[in-house]
């Protein structure tokens, strides 16, 4: 079913006034920060190429705000319009989650695996095989620390996957919760 987006729908009552960013996928360049105004997406790397290296400015916001000469990369209907991944014209660009390298926290039992692995991803910059060093160098550190001890089985369960059980689930969290106590 195709999808119809809306800028109505899409920006926040107040955008005339507020300091919008974004990112998009443009064919043949890759990840592009944007500056989101009323009338388009405008390209801001030569203030920053990735959103997470805007975000470490002193204030980001006034960056943006005194960016000029940017050039618009499309409206915003254009993006919206090439949103659906079924129907996306990928000759077009199209929007991308805002965020990029920066830690997302979260919460539940996948949070410590899947922050190792951004981890990781960082130092090994795509490299399969740095990665899996890199990988093999964590782990090592995890086990060597976990060896003995019971408060941190969580840590080892990271490094040995297994299919975890709802009542695995909640001890895992509650054995982290209290290893965290403890570390206080």
């Amino acid at each position: 079913m195709a999808h119809t987006f809306s800028l109505q729908a899409h920006l926040p009552e107040d955008h005339a006034q507020a300091t919008l960013i974004g990112r998009l996928w443009q064919p043949g360049v890759g990840p592009v920060l944007v500056r989101i105004d009323a009338d388009g997406a405008y390209d801001l790397t030569l203030i920053a190429a990735t959103s997470s290296e805007l975000l470490e400015l002193d204030d980001p916001a006034a960056a943006v705000r005194a960016a000029t000469n940017m050039s618009r990369i499309a409206t915003l209907q254009e993006l919206l319009d090439n949103a659906d991944a079924a129907r996306r014209d990928t000759s077009r660009p199209w929007l991308l989650a805002p965020i990029d390298l920066q830690a997302v926290k979260a919460s539940g039992v996948t949070f410590v695996a899947s922050m190792l692995e951004r981890v990781i991803e960082e130092q090994a910059r795509g490299d399969a095989g740095k990665a899996e060093s890199v990988r093999k160098a964590i782990t090592a550190v995890i086990v060597s620390a976990a060896i003995g001890s019971t408060a941190c089985q969580p840590v080892k369960r990271i490094t040995t996957p297994a299919i975890t059980t709802p009542a695995e689930t909640a001890a895992s969290a509650m054995r982290w919760t209290n290893a965290a106590r403890k570390l206080r």
